[in-house]
């Protein structure tokens, strides 16, 4: 890769007259104009000018890696100048590297691509810009391989797509056919998705979903928002295997304050008899089932088999102690803030 990299350099400096070098992760030289041992700052975001050392410094992505770029002077000429060098350096990295199909759509995903790569791929495809959106798949380590070929085969050769992420997730990339109606929403398709690939592999897998996005570019934001849901539903620890960002947002919103007022909202809601009920992980558990099935006593006494009586009883005794008939949509939506309040403020 350092090789890519002075090759680079010294194609700008012999078109363009622009002497410049270049800097790992860390700040530390590479190649170019500088000298071994030449260290810069790395704590800034996009350029930053720096009048201390008198550069301007600026990121190079390539790949997975992220280099800095440093020219003498703080002018907007050398302003100017980053920009550039910052862009041709992604298209020739681009050019030079020969990504894979299936690389390619990794870098769209995690936003490591620029919309004339973007481009350059959606040509080469026979692409169009559809509405899309991004599932992230988590699938136990022996059944990874049955499910990244089953989801192959259920996604188009030109437009869906798989992408690993890691050993454990891959990302599921469907394009909507606005002329079909087939599905009513992403979490509709991400429902029969589950279901089709316990039925044809026997694996039991969880689904984040991201936003439905209308441009190819716009895919890395609906990756983000479905990795937010994971992590969001392993803080909380959600019931189900099928969960959407939007639901997640109120969490989101929660998460953003700082963790004193929480504390003093959670003091608010919680009656001094309430918490020997969250303190129960049972009857926690079961008043999230109940919330999960839509406050449907019989499928929620299936799923827990439990006999209705006990679980009118369990209901009875969160009422009692917190103040909340949970059976009431209202009530039920106060407990599960106060769930998560008690999971933020952990």
């Amino acid at each position: 890769m350092d090789a890519d990299i002075r090759i680079f350099i010294n194609g700008i400096t012999e078109k363009t007259g622009i002497e410049f070098s270049v800097f790992d992760a860390s700040g530390n030289f590479v190649a170019g104009a500088g000298k071994a041992g030449d260290v810069v700052p790395t704590d800034f975001d996009q350029i930053k000018q720096d009048q201390t050392l008198n550069k301007t410094l600026f990121y190079i992505k390539y790949k997975s890696k992220c280099f800095i770029g440093s020219i003498d002077g703080v002018g907007a000429a050398e302003k100017n100048y980053a920009y550039l060098i910052g862009e041709l350096a992604e298209n020739s990295f681009f050019k030079e590297s020969g990504l894979s199909r299936s690389d390619f759509c990794k870098a769209i995903l995690l936003g490591e691509t620029n919309h004339t790569q973007i481009s350059r791929y959606m040509r080469k495809y026979s692409m169009k810009d559809m509405p899309s959106f991004v599932m992230v798949v988590g699938v136990q380590r022996n059944s990874y391989n049955d499910v990244k070929n089953l989801l192959n085969n259920y996604g188009s050769d030109v437009l869906d797509f798989v992408v690993e992420i890691d050993e454990n997730q891959l990302a599921f990339v469907k394009f909507m056919d606005e002329e079909s109606n087939e599905y009513q929403s992403s979490t509709e398709y991400a429902e029969f998705l589950k279901q089709s690939i316990y039925e044809e592999t026997g694996a039991l897998v969880r689904i984040s979903i991201g936003g439905t996005v209308k441009t190819i570019a716009d895919l890395s934001t609906s990756f983000s928002q479905a990795m937010t849901a994971v992590r969001m539903r392993n803080a909380i620890n959600s019931k189900g295997e099928v969960h959407s960002f939007k639901e997640y947002m109120l969490i989101k919103m929660l998460e953003d304050l700082p963790k004193y007022k929480l504390n003093e909202y959670l003091e608010m809601l919680m009656d001094t008899n309430a918490r020997e009920i969250f303190d129960d992980e049972e009857m926690v558990n079961t008043a999230e089932e109940f919330l999960e099935n839509s406050l449907n006593v019989s499928e929620t006494s299936r799923k827990l088999y439990l006999h209705r009586n006990t679980l009118t009883y369990r209901l009875d005794k969160i009422e009692k102690a917190t103040g909340l008939n949970i059976r009431k949509f209202s009530d039920a939506v106060t407990f599960r803030l106060i769930t998560i309040l008690s999971k933020l403020v952990r």
